[in-house]
């Protein structure tokens, strides 16, 4: 089976979010997808069915080194940019567009995830030394805890308590501020380690709650995220009704065969 190491949301290799990606002539087990997935030890492999009627949404699922997700932004970006062109993607999260622009930039169609407000701050007390007038606002979507804090220097310098993080959310917990940076709308950083991601580096599917959070707060229907993660990435979103299409590059840095 053809195999590929991508880093999606950046031109640059080495930087971006890496994701694993195995071309598949048909459905494999999921066990075995789930061993691969810890073997390969990245934040999210991708399991393509290539071996699909050409005019078919070609079945997608996805693998954090320790569960099966519902929705990745970096794994898609990166299984586009392998295959090439536009594609379409059966998934967990319904059927999911990619289209490749002139610029080597992919778009991808996904759902929006709307964010709930939460009176209680007292879960913020998982992210460190952060003193209340610091947070401006704490929100929920389906499987994210959304913090919006005063400043972008605080999003970049936090230093969480990895070890409460799996307590206050389902999935993981978004740390966001106002860009320090002109040429960006905001920055984010993402802690998932519930599902075995202590920070992940850029994250698609956090920019579905993303977009809408900050459209609503800057009055425009397109933005510009950075992740301020140590690697970081750019994401670039779109509001579409109840859809974000989300954009970004991806670079191949590694070509192979898996064996087992």
């Amino acid at each position: 089976m053809r195999s590929y190491l991508v880093d999606s949301f950046t031109d640059t290799p080495f930087s971006g979010n890496p994701a694993a990606v195995v071309l598949l002539d048909e459905p494999a087990d999921p066990a075995w997808m789930r061993a691969v997935a810890a073997e390969f030890n990245q934040s999210e492999t991708a399991f393509v069915v290539t071996g699909v009627d050409e005019h078919a949404a070609k079945p997608l699922r996805w693998f954090s080194p320790t569960t099966e997700v519902d929705l990745c932004g970096h794994a898609t970006l990166a299984t586009a940019h392998v295959l090439g062109g536009s594609q379409r993607f059966d998934t967990r999260s319904g059927e999911l567009t990619c289209t490749a622009t002139d610029d080597g930039t992919v778009e991808m169609d996904f759902p929006l995830r709307p964010n709930e407000p939460v009176e209680d701050l007292s879960v913020v007390a998982a992210l460190g030394d952060i003193a209340p007038e610091r947070v401006i606002a704490v929100a929920r979507s389906d499987t994210d805890l959304l913090v919006h804090l005063d400043d972008a220097g605080l999003v970049r310098e936090l230093r969480p308590d990895l070890s409460e993080v799996p307590r206050i959310a389902e999935r993981g917990v978004i740390v966001t501020a106002t860009s320090d940076r002109p040429e960006v709308d905001f920055v984010s950083r993402f802690f998932a380690p519930a599902v075995g991601i202590p920070e992940d580096p850029v994250t698609g599917s956090a920019h579905c709650s993303l977009a809408p959070w900050w459209a609503g707060r800057l009055g425009r229907t397109e933005l510009v995220g950075e992740q301020a993660s140590a690697r970081g990435g750019t994401v670039r979103a779109r509001l579409e009704g109840r859809r974000v299409v989300l954009g970004g590059r991806a670079v191949t840095v590694l070509a192979g065969t898996l064996a087992a």
